[in-house]
């Protein structure tokens, strides 16, 4: 019998333009010889950085995802011009019950993302199914900072839909340095910068790196995690960190 969903959770890696008749294999290492990764040219366009921006990498990273469905052409494995189909922005385990397809097929678009952190900032939020146990742990830590019951998935999609974007462009959360709890990402005067255990980590597709200087404490900075992921996050879940962002003395 197959695990119950989450209330409000559609079936993993729903699509609303083409649901995929097999569900996503992460191809991630370790690597299946039948999953390509890459074009006769180079890697394919769908590494996703802190600024929810989809680029071409050949890095890999912790985690994969999807933004609802399909935003990609299969012929040519390229992206269409549009940037998500639903609210439903997921991050999910590199791999779930040994299902696979292939990557950029006819079904939903498979982004991926160096950890959990970079996820939060672009505006994903753990799957219900294939990270049940992150999900259920994300709600009642949403729960706990707002002092109410766990949140369920499409409320969680309505609302981070909303802090995520303006309009069609990404919104920025004015907040003091010093508030931030570790996991929160802003915008940095040379890109994506992390908190974390006191310090400052620069961005990567290969991973996090210390940065050195920086603003202040009491310096108002522009974040790209969501308001509500921040409380989350302030409310003590752990987010999955890519091991670069281990401390190095």
């Amino acid at each position: 019998m197959p695990a119950a969903r989450h209330r409000d959770e559609p079936a993993h890696g729903a699509d609303r333009d083409r649901r995929p008749s097999r569900t996503v294999p992460l191809p991630l290492p370790p690597l299946p010889p039948d999953t390509p990764m890459s074009t006769a040219v180079g890697p394919l366009r769908n590494r996703v950085d802190p600024f929810g921006d989809i680029a071409a990498h050949p890095a890999r990273g912790l985690l994969m995802g999807n933004r609802g469905g399909r935003i990609h052409d299969p012929g040519t494995r390229t992206l269409t011009g549009r940037a998500w189909v639903s609210r439903q922005w997921i991050c999910c385990a590199l791999t779930f019950r040994d299902r696979r397809r292939a990557v950029m097929g006819e079904g939903y678009t498979e982004l991926f993302f160096l950890d959990e952190v970079v996820a939060f900032a672009a505006g994903h939020r753990p799957c219900f199914q294939c990270r049940r146990v992150a999900a259920d742990a994300f709600s009642a830590a949403w729960a706990k900072g707002e002092g109410r019951l766990p949140p369920g998935a499409g409320e969680m999609d309505r609302r981070l839909h909303a802090e995520r974007l303006d309009g069609t462009r990404r919104r920025k959360h004015p907040r003091r340095l010093g508030d931030l709890p570790d996991g929160a990402v802003f915008a940095g005067e040379d890109g994506p910068v992390a908190v974390k255990d006191g310090r400052l980590l620069r961005f990567s597709f290969a991973g996090w790196a210390p940065l050195h200087g920086g603003p202040g404490l009491d310096a108002t900075v522009p974040t790209l995690t969501p308001p509500s992921v921040l409380t989350a996050l302030a409310a003590g879940y752990q987010p999955l960190w890519h091991p670069t962002a281990q401390h190095r003395p």
